[in-house]
C-alpha cells in the first residue's frame, strides 16, 4: 500500500472517531425541557434521570414535604373552564351540602349558587371588581373585590397558599389518585386551634379537585369537583343583566 492511500485511511479513521465522540457528548448533555410526574404505576424507588419507554431522560418530581412546593409551582390553572363544586359542611349534630356552578374565562370567574331561601345568587369577580345579583333581577351590586378572590366566591381554599408554608408545617405530601384523577396531595399540620387542611390538586389541569378541613381530626368542611369542561364559555355568561359585556 503506497503512502498516499495510507494517509487517506488515517484521516478517514480520525474523522469517524471525532463524529462518534460528538454524538456521544450530545447524548450525554441532552436534557428534557419539561417535568414529568410519576404515574400511579410508578414505583416509589423511581428517581430522576431514569429512562422512559420512549428513550428520553425523565425528570421525575418526587413529591415529599420537602419538594411538594416545587411540584405545585409547576402547575397552572386552565384559562377557560366550567365545573360544579360540591361543598359539604359538618357541625355538631348535623351537616349541609350545596353546589356552586363555576365558569372561568381569563381573569373573570362566575359563580351561580342556589341559596337556602331558594334565591339564586350570581357573582362575577375579576380585574379588581365584584358584581352580585339574584335570580333574574336587573339590579346589580358592584363593589371593589378587595380581598375577595375567585376562590372565596367558590368557597374553596386557595391551594397556592401551600407555596407560602414553612416546610415544617407540611405534615404529608405525595402523589396519589382520587376519583380516577392523578393528583398532588398535601396535608398540613394542625394549627394551634386544632385545624388542618388536605388538598388534592390535579396534575392534568392544575385545579383543586378535592379538599378537607379537619378540626381535631374530624372533618368540618369538604369540597369536591372531579369533572371539568375546558371549552371556552359563552360570552353571555359574563354579560351583566343590564347588557354590559365584561369579556373584551
Amino acid at each position: 500500500m503506497d503512502k498516499r492511500n495510507l494517509n487517506w485511511i488515517t484521516w478517514g479513521f480520525i474523522i469517524v472517531t471525532v463524529l462518534v465522540v460528538i454524538a456521544m457528548l450530545g447524548s450525554t448533555l441532552h436534557r428534557t425541557s419539561h417535568i414529568t410526574l410519576p404515574s400511579s404505576d410508578a414505583s416509589p424507588e423511581q428517581t430522576a434521570g431514569e429512562s422512559g419507554t420512549g428513550g428520553d431522560v425523565l425528570t421525575v418530581v418526587a413529591v415529599t414535604p420537602e419538594t411538594v412546593q416545587y411540584a405545585v409551582e409547576t402547575l397552572a390553572r386552565p384559562e377557560n373552564y366550567c365545573r360544579t363544586v360540591t361543598i359539604e359542611q359538618f357541625w355538631s349534630g348535623g351537616s349541609g351540602t350545596y353546589e356552586i356552578t363555576v365558569t372561568v374565562s381569563g381573569p373573570w370567574t362566575r359563580t351561580d349558587r342556589t341559596m337556602p331561601d331558594g334565591r339564586v345568587r350570581h357573582t362575577v369577580t375579576g380585574e379588581g371588581t365584584a358584581y352580585v345579583w339574584y335570580n333574574s333581577e336587573e339590579t346589580v351590586y358592584q363593589a371593589p373585590a378587595g380581598d375577595i378572590s375567585a376562590d372565596n366566591e367558590q368557597s374553596i381554599p386557595t391551594y397556592e397558599d401551600i407555596l407560602e408554608l414553612p416546610v415544617e408545617e407540611i405534615a404529608a405530601a405525595d402523589y396519589r389518585a382520587i376519583s380516577g384523577l392523578n393528583c398532588i396531595y398535601v396535608e398540613t399540620v394542625e394549627n394551634p386551634e386544632g385545624y388542618a387542611l388536605r388538598y388534592w390538586v390535579s396534575v392534568d389541569t392544575g385545579l383543586l379537585v378535592a379538599a378537607e378541613k379537619l378540626l381535631d381530626g374530624e372533618p368540618v368542611y369538604r369540597m369536591g369537583a372531579p369533572a371539568v369542561d375546558q371549552s371556552p364559555p359563552a360570552a353571555s355568561q359574563f354579560t351583566l343583566p343590564d347588557g354590559t359585556a365584561l369579556l373584551k
